[in-house]
């Protein structure tokens, strides 16, 4: 029996075939774009921690997973039979094979949106948090445009996917693709022509729309954009329309004089992590525009203590006061929005910067000032404008943050967290990320910083530089404070020997060589 080439070409002008191709787009692309909503929804409830979403959600994925598609389309088609009143709809093939690639769908990608969800560094979310961006805005501009990056090529492979499952809704007597050549092979024999005719017409579909959805992730991936770095003349225009940033003292600075509240007060601070006590007991008082530095040994606590501040780790026990009021209390964990309204005045640089990679330097500055509405867009972009001259990257600021060396990424975070116009900043390990020789830039920001006169709380292992800007040396160990005192103070007395051994100094004053130094005032 030879092949019939002229009846296989006569196929691609018949109309039935054409009409079932739009069903199969139809259904297949309203099937995906279903799922699509719902699993993400399904993802987000199955990684919540509230057991009465993500325990449901488990479930419906287990099932809708485990069930045949063919067994579903079938059941759903035949479920008028229990309810008489779902028959107006589910009494059309197409509805019902919607319903039951829908459902299916929904649980498949699910998993694929988890996947991405949980491939967002947690570190995004702290970034957001520090900002006092609420959970909702924080999954809509942080999160969710970075899981659809990470999770798109497997959702592509999805649609493509469920274009090919449509052949099954053939049973219950759809007219796609399958069906149309039954139809027509029942009636003149030619099956193997015919099925022929039915995998090129699925080639077609999935070629022509599987380009389109190559082409929308290649436009949204990052890598594949070129830096912009802004010429001189392009600089000097912007310049011309900078909103001057006010050296933060003036600006936010609540002078310390007689009967003034500290800028921060730090009472009996206790945290664990299981049993592990990491802070035991921590008192601290800050005056505002005080510059302190932090150090100590690996494992003594001070990042804990710095996350506590700004409210990115709960406390067991003990408050924090915020310019005399209220902040973070142990016994009043349910103010919510007394939290978040002082996390806006408390600005915070990551030891691994934490950019937002999906958005450009400079939306990286604007985000939040937007989000809050902190004034007009122009004037807000501006002003973010000008913090990036500050740090000395204005020529960077349509670049995104992979374009840019570590160093450039820790003075953009700077200016990120100076948008929000902080009355207090902490730096968490700013240079520990940092080549040798990048240390320096960052350094000379915070510098300019103390000069101006910023409360600042830094964390950090460069000591020449902690003894040469700080007004007070914080020395932990063990969870508690082992040590508070002048830089002058830990070179000269006796109580001190234990800090000058673990910074270098001896007690004449003569500084034991390590690491970086860097000159200030200069």
């Amino acid at each position: 029996m030879h092949y019939d080439f002229p009846y296989l070409l006569s196929l691609f002008a018949l109309p039935a075939f054409w009409q079932a191709c739009v069903t199969v787009v139809e259904l297949s692309a309203l099937s995906w774009l279903t799922g699509l909503v719902l699993g993400f929804l399904l993802a987000s409830a199955k990684l919540s921690r509230a057991r009465w979403l993500s325990m449901p959600a488990a479930v419906y994925i287990w099932f809708f997973r485990s069930v045949p598609l063919l067994v579903l389309v079938v059941f759903v088609y035949n479920l008028p039979q229990l309810f008489p009143a779902s028959g107006v709809a589910l009494s059309h093939p197409f509805f019902s094979g919607f319903v039951a690639l829908a459902l299916t769908e929904t649980a498949y990608m699910a998993e694929i949106h988890r996947g991405g969800l949980l491939s967002v560094a947690r570190g995004q979310h702290e970034a957001g948090a520090a900002l006092g961006i609420r959970p909702i805005g924080l999954q809509r501009l942080i999160v969710i445009p970075q899981a659809l990056r990470i999770a798109l090529p497997t959702l592509i492979n999805e649609f493509i996917t469920c274009v090919k499952l449509t052949s099954l809704i053939s049973v219950i007597s759809l007219s796609e693709l399958l069906l149309v050549g039954q139809r027509l092979y029942s009636q003149n024999f030619l099956v193997m022509e015919t099925l022929s005719a039915i995998a090129i017409y699925y080639v077609l579909i999935v070629t022509v729309f599987g380009w389109l959805l190559q082409y929308v992730e290649r436009r949204l991936d990052l890598s594949k954009r070129k830096p912009e770095t802004l010429a001189a003349e392009q600089i000097a225009a912007l310049r011309t329309r900078l909103v001057p940033v006010a050296p933060v003292a003036l600006a936010n600075a609540q002078p310390d004089g007689k009967g003034a509240p500290h800028a921060l007060v730090l009472k009996n601070l206790h945290k664990r992590y299981g049993e592990h006590e990491v802070l035991k007991g921590i008192d601290l008082e800050v005056k505002a525009g005080e510059v302190i530095a932090v150090i100590g040994p690996s494992g003594s606590g001070k990042t804990s203590l710095i996350r506590t501040i700004n409210a990115l780790e709960p406390i067991d026990q003990g408050e924090i006061i915020l310019f005399g009021k209220a902040f973070i209390s142990a016994a009043d964990k349910a103010n919510i929005r007394r939290v978040r309204d002082g996390v806006r005045q408390i600005g915070m640089v990551f030891q691994s910067f934490n950019l937002f990679p999906h958005r450009t330097i400079l939306e990286n500055v604007t985000l939040a000032p937007h989000y809050h509405g902190c004034g007009r867009r122009a004037d807000v972009t501006a002003r973010s404008l000008a913090l990036l001259d500050k740090v000395g990257l204005l020529a960077h600021a349509y670049k995104y943050p992979h374009q840019l060396s570590g160093g450039q990424q820790q003075r953009v975070a700077i200016a990120r967290a100076l948008a929000m116009d902080p009355a207090i900043m902490l730096f968490d390990e700013p240079t520990s990320a940092l080549d040798p020789e990048l240390v320096g830039d960052v350094l000379n920001v915070i510098g300019e910083l103390a000069k101006e006169g910023m409360t600042m709380i830094i964390v950090t292992h460069e000591m020449d530089f902690a003894m040469s800007i700080s007004e007070r040396i914080v020395f932990m160990e063990n969870g508690v404070i082992e040590l508070d005192a002048a830089p002058d103070a830990i070179r000269h007395q006796d109580g001190a020997e234990r800090v000058r051994r673990f910074i270098g100094v001896a007690r004449e004053g003569t500084q034991v060589e390590r690491g970086v130094s860097v000159a200030l005032g200069s």
